[in-house]
């Protein structure tokens, strides 16, 4: 008897572990409660140049650049929800912008001192941290493209001038244009008030380069740029610029340069910058806002705010940023009245914005 009650006491002891109690849950419903892996909100973020401008100054120009700015959107959210990557949504993007005479990149170029077009362009790669970048390009109708075509059929990052576009010869893909396509008559009228106020101004020592001040009303850089998350993780980013209205020796601003104007990297985020490029180089401001996400764990929208309204702006930097983390989370940050920028979402509805004056959340943040 005492070996079947322990017995007894034994089956009963198994039975009470084993049976599901009042508070448990069943193993498929518990499965169901079980938190689902984390999937990145893909989408796109474009910018079309910073500024000290008003919407009032956009005058008539104002609608044309939202139609393009959209079309550039969906041309990327198009690319994305095929399954496309974010190099492609980023380059797909800019090079809409480039072909279109209102901004400040490609057909709508400004004209620099000698009444020329220059072109400067890069693009990133986060997943592998593979870059392009041109600079000073004359005969390109889409310097973008042949940053892309640097990052992915040369060894290396960076060409400038002649030796840019002579790689470009030696590749399909690349179209050339005649210097004239770059003509529009605002950038054209844009110099001739830059050379009238040199005149106005006492003479500079030899050799001082002549820059447009950033800071005065209605200054628009017009600079482009895109950033991009895809499906499967990976970012993307893209600028793409004419320069500075008079610029002189070959100057180069930020846009070409990785870490400066562009850099993306899948453990932190993709940043496009435009502005004064002088300062955006100097403290590397794309590459310190993903450093701070990286290693400080800051959400994006704060370490843009950090580095845009704190350090560039107390050094007397003007401009702004677009940005993309690797959760799908967006940032815009600048320091002048405006800064034309634009996103889309796994949704399908485009967002476009120019000043503080319509100002409003861009897309989705972490709290």
């Amino acid at each position: 008897m005492k070996h079947l009650g322990v017995a007894l006491a034994s089956a009963v002891l198994v039975t009470a572990c084993s049976s599901p109690t009042t508070n448990s849950v069943p193993v498929a419903a518990a499965a169901s409660q079980t938190p689902a892996a984390f999937v990145p909100r893909s989408g796109i973020v474009i910018h079309a140049g910073a500024g000290n401008f008003t919407l009032a100054d956009l005058g008539e120009r104002r609608e044309p650049m939202r139609e393009a700015m959209t079309a550039a959107l969906m041309a990327g959210h198009n690319v994305l929800t095929r399954g496309g990557s974010s190099l492609d949504a980023v380059q797909t993007a800019i090079v809409i912008l480039e072909d279109s005479p209102y901004f400040n990149a490609g057909k709508g170029a400004v004209f620099n001192h000698e009444g020329k077009n220059e072109l400067d362009s890069s693009i990133m790669d986060g997943a592998t941290h593979r870059a392009g970048a041109v600079a000073g390009l004359r005969h390109i109708k889409n310097p973008v493209l042949l940053a892309r075509l640097v990052m992915e059929k040369s060894p290396h990052v960076m060409m400038v001038g002649e030796g840019a576009e002579a790689v470009a010869k030696e590749q399909s893909g690349i179209a050339f244009v005649d210097e004239k396509y770059f003509y529009t008559e605002r950038s054209w009228r844009a110099l001739q008030r830059e050379l009238e106020k040199e005149k106005a101004q006492p003479q500079k020592p030899s050799g001082s380069a002549q820059l447009q001040p950033p800071g005065s009303p209605g200054a628009y850089f017009g600079t482009v740029g895109a950033v991009a998350l895809d499906a499967k993780g990976n970012l993307a980013a893209a600028t793409s610029t004419g320069g500075m209205t008079n610029k002189r020796f070959g100057r180069v601003g930020d846009s070409p340069i990785i870490g400066a104007g562009t850099y993306a990297n899948n453990d932190s985020c993709a940043i496009s910058s435009t502005g004064h490029g002088e300062y955006f180089i100097r403290y590397t401001v794309a590459h310190d806002i993903c450093a701070r996400v990286e290693y400080k764990s800051e959400r994006v929208q704060a370490a843009a705010d950090a580095v845009v309204q704190d350090e560039l702006k107390k050094a007397g930097g003007e401009g702004g940023i677009i940005g993309m983390d690797h959760n799908g989370n967006v940032a815009a940050s600048f320091n002048t009245t405006g800064m034309s920028r634009g996103y889309v979402g796994e949704d399908g509805k485009p967002t476009v914005m120019f000043t503080t004056e319509d100002a409003g959340p861009l897309g989705p943040q972490t709290k």
